[in-house]
């Protein structure tokens, strides 16, 4: 097993343009890359931040998860992501090790990733995503 590295930090938010003025005009990041993934009801916004980059999510169903974790929860901290070799062969592994999943399937993600999450049941209370670079 290779050691997973942080890809992005997921944070859900209410409205994206707002954020992204946040974070590029008072924070001074920079917008790599805005992204509507169609098959999780959000557009998203990437913002890198030294090897990895901050993800902005903003549900745009009232459906979506990102949306029922809002009405819940609010804005803020949704999830951590790690980037690994191969995806499958992690689920199977993690499985195995008495971990949870949300997903036993890949899904495709933004930038036409692979990914898959982790129940934060079995992970300490933390939403994790899985990503594989296709």
């Amino acid at each position: 097993m290779n050691k997973p590295i942080l890809d992005h930090i997921g944070i859900a938010v209410d409205d994206l343009d707002s954020a992204i003025e946040l974070y590029r005009e008072k924070l001074g990041f920079d917008v790599e890359a805005i992204e509507d993934i169609p098959g999780f009801g959000v557009k998203v916004a990437f913002l890198p931040m030294g090897e990895g980059s901050i993800e902005l999510v903003q549900p745009v169903t009232g459906d979506s998860a990102m949306a029922r974790f809002l009405e819940k929860r609010g804005p803020g901290f949704h999830h951590l992501c790690f980037r690994v070799e191969d995806i499958r062969a992690e689920l199977v592994r993690l499985e195995a090790a008495g971990v949870q999943l949300v997903d036993r399937e890949p899904r495709e993600g933004a930038h036409g990733t692979l990914v898959a999450f982790l129940h934060p049941k079995s992970t300490g209370g933390v939403l994790i995503e899985l990503c594989e670079k296709t």
